[in-house]
């Protein structure tokens, strides 16, 4: 169990007001509204635009603010949910389904069962990273989440390549008809079987399976056990009439809190995830991402037969990954936080080998955390860096992460 520590205001202040800015940044396009609006402005949403949405960055409340909305989500016995409407959820038809879709990802969908599913990635001609999406097979179609603030250039993207696909394959964006929860933490197994019809086996339905089912006696709702937290929950999609009733219905139990994009992304820091657009772009590889692993092992048949956009600037013909001259670490050992595009240097503090791309103050090991990119020669565990931090040169040290220890959910052997 993770040691949840006590945090001074100040501390608490500090990421929250962080948060704020981090999302909050201005727009001149017109903010679209999730099923869940009026609800979360009812409950005590502080609403900002995020990804062309209107999102609460925090709660307030007794339990709310990015600390203790943070905290919530890891203390044994109680879940945290979010609203992720602004991701695009995508249904793919057609006997060549999966052909098609195999060309546009890094990951074996072929070699998944009915049910299952996986993290990967969409790469572009040159082996970058156009976005992260997870996708699970079904007996009739192929369900895909992708990003929300990268949904629409991902569909162009699918959408040049279906032109010239010679096959049987059908693209179907959900738009904002069906939204969807994210539902985490130690306690949220316990809190979702309530709302599951009788009989629904959750012990046995491993991490990254998912099924379609009823909530709360709600026809056309689907979970995915998944998430982007490093803890144990599910994404839940519902029909866009029905997502206030199920939301209302969760938060009901004592044991669910509501929880905003700032504790989303403290969180997801914790636990070592990527940020599409501050940790991942289309100029960085899987290889330099450190997300080899979404490819298979080195005798797996994508690592092999490649067949994605782009394999050919990720993989040699052998299967290995070509050399790359940075790669994505973790960095902690700093008194103060290191924002994204923080600088770093060697440990002689005249050389630069990076620069930061994710930082904040981890609410649950009450000390400053962060992601970069390195010159690879550096990247390995322990090596002693130096982060220009407001201008002054300040210690720190590569480190492995997840920062906190995962604890995704294992089905009992």
């Amino acid at each position: 169990m993770i040691a949840l520590r006590s945090v001074s205001k100040a501390a608490s202040k500090r990421l929250s007001s962080t948060a704020i800015r981090t999302f909050a940044a201005a727009s001149d396009e017109p903010l679209v509204k999730t099923a869940l609006y009026d609800y979360h402005v009812e409950i005590g949403g502080d609403m900002v635009p995020f990804a062309g949405y209107e999102l609460p960055v925090l709660y307030k409340g007794e339990n709310g603010g990015v600390m203790k909305e943070h905290l919530w989500c890891r203390e044994e016995g109680k879940a945290s949910l979010f609203d992720v409407s602004h991701m695009g959820q995508i249904r793919w038809h057609g006997a060549d389904r999966t052909k098609f879709i195999e060309k546009m990802v890094v990951g074996d969908i072929e070699g998944l069962t009915p049910g299952n599913g996986l993290l990967s990635l969409v790469t572009n001609e040159n082996g970058g990273i156009l976005d992260d999406t997870v996708i699970t097979k079904y007996e009739d179609y192929v369900y895909m989440v992708v990003n929300g603030a990268t949904k629409h250039g991902d569909m162009a993207h699918f959408n040049k390549y279906l032109d010239d696909f010679d096959g049987d394959v059908t693209m179907e964006y959900l738009e904002d008809s069906m939204q969807l929860l994210a539902l985490q933490g130690p306690g949220a197994a316990t809190a979702i079987a309530k709302l599951l019809p009788d009989g629904f086996d959750l012990v046995n339905m491993a991490f990254m399976s998912g099924t379609e089912t009823t909530l709360d006696g709600i026809e056309g709702c689907r979970i995915t056990r998944c998430g982007y937290t490093g803890e144990d929950g599910f994404e839940i999609a519902m029909p866009a009439e029905s997502a206030v009733a199920i939301a209302q219905k969760l938060l009901s139990d004592p044991a669910v809190n509501p929880t905003g994009l700032g504790a989303r992304d403290s969180l997801r820091l914790e636990a070592g995830l990527c940020l599409y657009g501050n940790d991942l772009d289309e100029t960085t590889t899987p290889v330099e991402g450190v997300l080899g692993w979404t490819m298979g092992g080195p005798k797996g048949r994508r690592r092999l037969e490649g067949g994605f956009t782009g394999a050919d600037k990720i993989l040699k013909p052998d299967g290995k990954f070509q050399k790359v001259e940075r790669k994505r670490v973790g960095i902690a050992g700093m008194k103060a936080p290191a924002r994204d595009h923080t600088e770093i240097f060697d440990a002689t503090g005249e050389n630069k080998i990076g620069e930061i791309t994710s930082g904040t103050f981890s609410p649950s090991l009450k000390k400053p955390i962060a992601i970069g990119y390195v010159s690879t020669p550096n990247a390995k565990a322990g090596t002693e860096i130096m982060l220009k931090v407001r201008k002054k040169m300040v210690k720190a040290e590569v480190t492995k992460m997840p920062f906190v220890e995962s604890r995704y959910y294992r089905v009992p052997e």
